[in-house]
């Protein structure tokens, strides 16, 4: 794959980028949810989590539109350069020590740019891989991009560490986050202007016309029924991993740490993103020969299945217990299955959906896994109690799980089953 020289080139802005999302992730968790003097609850963990996933499900169809009418180079260069710029007004208010609305709203705006780059680069991926190849890059690019987070995070937090702590460590890693967007916008610059599509030459539409694109990318996925219901099961598991991620955060921030431990929740919390990050690489490695072996289908509902068992059942245990390692071993069967599920429907969305509706059907995509995902966390903060042990919510997940995994097997066409 890296032989390629676009796919080498868009592969390189996504790493970039995402390592900045990770820096970015990384300040901002320990100024609001892992600083001493601001203690969490689930309600503040789900509004933190609501702020860093939402904005996206907002602008997404919209903005899936127009990544079907501008060149999606240009998309990738301008965003990134603006994502730099409104990161200027969130180290400000970190600096101040201000926790209030306006850096909610700051961090929306950085972050609903940056859903915008991820849709832009699924929808620009076609492109510069084609036939087979594009499973293996649907297995390589969003994996390695999450990995390329984590590692930011770790990173991150490595940084604030060696800078001091406190607010002015995590403003100093707000400027590398910075400094890295303005990194991955420079390097889309290598790609030819119009080598990322769209196909086709149609004029920009008004805000009538993208309501009305909008409704077009709703229509495809009905015409193309599998997209639809690939997309669907990504939304199921990103539902469970929302309420694991809240209720993960919960444990080792008030149960398996004191509460004047915040580094080290800060810490092991990080190492559960870290195992999850493990687990997606491993689903990605095994996922395209397995997807052709036992075709798209069967493979996701295996592993989704793995997750409502095997992962699952670990984090009952390990709330129950309560133990950390248990925990982590949950998180790699979690980040398995969601990265094996996520590979599979995303070359199911590019091989059904045509080009010309690509980036809004990607923009709705994205919009359906974040809002799942927050509805998962606001589960949490409605049910659980403070402390994250919630045995009984954890065992309703995994139930949920192994029924989907069922559903999709019983409908899934036999043709998209044997796709890959």
């Amino acid at each position: 794959m890296l032989a390629r020289r676009d796919f080498r080139y868009l592969f390189s802005v996504r790493l970039v980028g995402q390592f900045g999302d990770g820096l970015l992730q990384a300040a901002l968790a320990s100024f609001v949810l892992f600083s001493p003097e601001r203690q969490p609850d689930a309600i503040r963990v789900a509004a933190a989590f609501a702020i860093l996933l939402l904005p996206y499900s907002v602008i997404g169809p919209f903005a899936g539109v127009f990544l079907d009418r501008w060149y999606r180079r240009t998309v990738l260069v301008r965003a990134n350069a603006l994502k730099a710029l409104c990161t200027i007004p969130i180290i400000l208010l970190v600096s101040w020590g201000d926790d209030s609305p306006a850096l909610a709203v700051a961090v929306l705006v950085v972050l609903g740019i940056s859903r915008f780059v991820l849709a832009g680069l699924s929808a620009s991926l076609p492109h510069v891989v084609s036939g087979r190849d594009l499973t293996t890059a649907n297995a390589l690019t969003p994996t390695a991009g999450t990995t390329a987070a984590a590692l930011g995070a770790l990173t991150g937090i490595g940084m604030r560490a060696v800078l001091g702590g406190g607010d002015h460590g995590s403003a100093l890693l707000l400027g590398a986050a910075a400094l890295a967007y303005l990194l991955a916008g420079l390097l889309a610059l290598r790609i030819g202007i119009a080598r990322l599509g769209p196909d086709g030459n149609q004029p920009r539409q008004s805000l009538r016309g993208v309501a009305v694109g909008l409704t077009s990318g709703l229509r495809e996925l009905r015409v193309h029924r599998a997209a639809g219901r690939a997309i669907t099961l990504v939304g199921v598991h990103r539902i469970a991993f929302g309420a694991l991620t809240a209720g993960g955060l919960l444990l080792v921030r008030l149960t398996f740490n004191p509460l004047s431990s915040s580094d080290r929740a800060l810490t092991e919390f990080a190492a559960i993103t870290g195992c999850a990050a493990f687990g997606a690489l491993v689903g990605a490695l095994v996922t395209p020969g397995a997807s052709r072996r036992w075709g798209s289908v069967a493979w996701s509902a295996a592993v989704l299945t793995q997750a409502g068992i095997v992962g699952i059942g670990l984090v009952i245990v390990a709330a129950s217990l309560p133990s950390y390692p248990v925990l982590l071993c949950g998180a790699v069967s979690i980040g398995l299955a969601g990265q094996s599920i996520k590979v599979c429907s995303d070359t199911i969305v590019q091989r059904e959906v045509p080009d010309d509706h690509l980036g809004r059907v990607f923009a709705l995509y994205d919009m359906a896994v974040n809002v799942c995902l927050v509805g998962g966390i606001c589960l949490v903060a409605a049910v659980s109690p403070r402390s994250g042990q919630a045995p009984l919510l954890y065992a309703a997940l995994g139930i949920f799980l192994i029924l989907a995994s069922c559903w999709y097997w019983r409908t899934g066409p036999r043709r998209v089953r044997n796709a890959n």
